[in-house]
């Protein structure tokens, strides 16, 4: 098996894809709508951060199931392996990861006290460092450097 990355790594990869996605999906769906005041609970605010979050699960289960990484991870030399063999989680794996990452936060409430577990998850779990998501899809994070 090769090193796992520093949780570190991990979670700049995170941040890194996270402004793939948001920045582009926030200044379209502002074009569209005009809604500039994100302070309120509204029912635009909902769906504007639901389309998001599924943009993102699209995202990030093509390019798992593609070869393993997305574009974060490609650029902090890190990528996603199945446990038992070390291969890309091409398919059910790569898009189940994706989705118990980011779909339970379609949830109001729940899915952001799901959302934080699971990514607190790695900081307490041995030997691999799993988060939830890794956990329910057999994923192990490993380091292409």
């Amino acid at each position: 098996m090769p090193p796992l990355p520093s949780r570190g790594r991990r979670l700049v990869a995170r941040i890194i894809d996270a402004l793939i996605i948001g920045i582009p999906m926030s200044l379209l769906l502002w074009a569209i709508t005009g809604d500039r005041d994100y302070d309120t609970a509204s029912s635009s605010n909902y769906l504007q951060q639901a389309a998001i979050i599924i943009v993102y699960f699209v995202y990030e289960g093509a390019m798992l199931s593609a070869r393993g990484q997305t574009l974060g991870k490609m650029a902090m030399r890190i990528r996603v392996a199945m446990l038992e063999n070390g291969a890309v989680p091409h398919g059910s794996p790569g898009w189940f990861r994706a989705g118990v990452y980011s779909l339970p936060e379609l949830l109001p409430c729940f899915g952001f006290i799901f959302w934080l577990v699971n990514v607190l998850n790695c900081t307490w779990d041995k030997p691999y460092r799993q988060c939830l998501h890794d956990k329910a899809a057999r994923t192990v994070v490993v380091s292409t450097a």
